[in-house]
């Protein structure tokens, strides 16, 4: 609010201070009197004051009124610096010609004053009735509680006064139904320590009753023998545990049932235990003998020494099964009596001084395939097997062989190799007398035919003497190829006699370090004749046919004009079973064959040193091939 002396007051408050009235332009508007007695000297000398005379002496009531104003601007504070000297001049100059805009600006800063401590007051009188509002509720709730705990202090007063009768004629009950109790509990625990007195005398009493009753039926005449009821019963007993795979655990289990049923009743007779927490206890006794060193008292002292030591027997035969369980697992694994899980494997069964140019080529021959497995069966020990095995000295160039003791003669050992998902099975002949031998192996032909599931591979057996091969192929069907090795050598032997060479050629051939045998079906040859299958294997030489409608029969070098019917199967020799394939026929030039003379035969001398059972089937084909 801004003080404007030359602006026309627009509030009247001479009814607060009246004043003396001054001479102001009079207007319609506003129009009023002064109480002061107006003069006329005091009027002209303010109006036209001389020029060198003082001035006259200011009134008392109007210096009152000006150091009022004074205070209450100073009291204030609010008035800025210009307003301030605006004040001050306006004092000088009410001092000597009092105006109206002087009344103005005192009545407005009075307004003001008021009106904010009328601001001030609202707000504290809002914040005291708060206040004394808050205060009374909680005066009011403070007196409520109060009367509330006298209440329940009554009440409770009567509840005691009430209880106190009650006490009196109750404690007589109480005494009574504890003294009842105290009698069915006490009568209780001893029929239940009687009872287990009883079932654990109930055993040996038996065995008594057993033994007298055989020694009453035991006849006068002693020529007649006859077994006692022990006996029959130790049999029972004997022939349960042999022929149940599980009786033994079963029994060790009832008797730890049995013997925690008898400590918990025991220790619920001579402690004032429940029968849970007795059962509980017996069970821990069992388990652990060192709790019963915190047993108090005679009787649960003996009840617990007797229970722990049950318990350590039972844990003794519980160790004692279970490490039998583990010896014989072991010895299982060790004797070469679990099952082979394998498909497509070799089956070797016997054991011959050939096993180990066996296995070796059979090694050359899997690594084309990244290794293969080789199940050997014979009535040898698997260590014993194993060991020898290990002796060998060459590379089995990633085929593992796993050795397993069993007869081939009995169908549980066969399947326990797998034998009917084996690719192959070779049936080795036993050093020694040929006829056994072979006899041996017919043997072992029928019990691979008597197999349920079949054969999946093909079979080859290997017979000592030749006459005995009709025989295993009448047995063995199809299904056998045999070889005659014996007589195979001794013909080999004669042809390396008479050509020099040969010896390494049949090496080369018959093993699987450079190119071997192969027979393989062609369906895309059927229809051609053997000149053009010659001619259709670049990195193969084709010797041979399998005549499918001949069983089986392989013809070598058959004639050029030879048609390959279907089911025929070629006979190559190549470097591996997948290293060869037929490929389109190439062109081939006519040229004229160039005449080769041929050597005259002269005759030969062979001389045979040693004696075989059959030279005389090597002296036929050395004469037969001579001629």
């Amino acid at each position: 609010m801004s003080l404007d002396l030359d602006s026309p007051s627009t509030t009247n408050r001479d009814w607060i201070f009246p004043s003396q009235s001054f001479n102001l332009p009079r207007t319609p508007a506003r129009r009023f009197s002064s109480p002061y007695p107006r003069t006329t000297s005091f009027q002209n000398s303010l109006s036209h004051p001389p020029s060198n005379s003082t001035p006259p002496a200011v009134p008392r009531t109007l210096r009152r009124r000006i150091s009022h104003r004074h205070r209450i601007v100073e009291r204030e504070g609010s008035v800025d610096a210009v307003t301030d000297g605006k004040s001050n001049d306006f004092a000088v100059q009410s001092g000597e010609c009092p105006s109206s805009g002087n009344k103005t600006t005192s009545v407005d800063k009075k307004f003001t004053s008021f009106f904010r401590r009328f601001t001030v007051s609202r707000q504290a009188a809002c914040i005291i009735a708060i206040l004394v509002t808050c205060f009374t509720c909680l005066v009011h709730k403070n007196f409520s509680l109060h009367n509330q705990v006298n209440d329940l202090q009554d009440e409770l007063s009567k509840l005691n006064i009430r209880l106190r009768r009650c006490n009196i004629s109750d404690s007589i009950d109480i005494i009574d139904s504890l003294s009842e109790h105290n009698v069915s509990g006490a009568s209780l625990k001893n029929t239940a320590l009687i009872l287990s007195f009883m079932m654990l005398s109930l055993p040996l009493a038996f065995i008594k009753y057993m033994g007298y009753i055989s020694y009453i039926r035991r006849p006068s005449d002693s020529n007649t023998e006859e077994l006692s009821l022990n006996k029959q019963l130790a049999y029972r007993v004997d022939v349960f545990l042999s022929f149940h795979p599980y009786a033994k655990p079963l029994t060790l289990l009832v008797a730890t049932l049995l013997l925690i049923c008898l400590g918990g009743l025991a220790l619920f007779g001579v402690t004032d235990d429940s029968i849970a927490d007795c059962l509980w206890l017996s069970w821990t006794y069992v388990a652990d003998s060192g709790n019963h060193t915190n047993s108090e008292g005679i009787g649960p002292r003996l009840v617990s020494v007797s229970v722990s030591f049950g318990g350590m027997l039972i844990f003794a035969m519980m160790l004692g099964l279970v490490s039998d369980a583990i010896s014989e697992k072991f010895d299982s694994l060790r004797k070469g009596r679990s099952e082979v899980v394998e498909q497509n494997h070799t089956l070797i069964l016997g054991w011959s001084d050939k096993l180990g140019s066996l296995l070796n080529q059979l090694a050359i021959a899997n690594e084309s395939l990244g290794g293969g497995t080789v199940v050997v069966m014979a009535e040898r020990d698997k260590e014993e097997m194993e060991l020898d095995i290990a002796k060998m000295e060459f590379d089995f160039r990633g085929t593992s062989v796993i050795c397993r003791s069993g007869s081939p003669l009995i169908l549980a050992d066969l399947k326990k190799v797998s034998v009917s998902k084996a690719r192959a099975i070779v049936v080795l002949a036993e050093d020694g007398n040929a006829d056994q031998s072979d006899a041996r192996a017919l043997r072992t032909v029928l019990s691979l035919t008597g197999v349920k599931e079949g054969l999946r591979g093909h079979l080859v057996v290997e017979l000592g003497d030749l006459d005995n091969e009709v025989l295993v192929k009448l047995v063995g069907g199809d299904l056998v190829e045999t070889v005659v090795a014996h007589d195979v050598i001794g013909r080999l032997m004669i042809q390396c006699a008479r050509q020099p060479g040969l010896a390494q050629i049949w090496e080369d051939i018959l093993g699987f370090e450079n190119c071997e045998f192969y027979i393989k079906k062609w369906p895309q040859l059927h229809g051609m004749q053997f000149e053009e299958v010659l001619i259709s294997f670049p990195d193969a030489i084709p010797c041979g046919i399998k005549v499918a409608s001949s069983g089986g029969k392989i013809i070598l070098n058959p004639d050029d004009s030879y048609v390959l019917q279907e089911g025929d199967e070629v006979l190559v020799i190549a470097e591996d079973d997948d290293s060869y394939a037929p490929a389109a026929l190439p062109m081939v030039k006519e040229a004229s064959l160039m005449h080769i003379v041929r050597p005259t035969r002269k005759p030969q001398k062979i001389l045979l040193t040693g004696w075989r059972r059959d030279i005389d089937d090597m002296i036929v084909v050395s004469l037969n091939q001579s001629s």
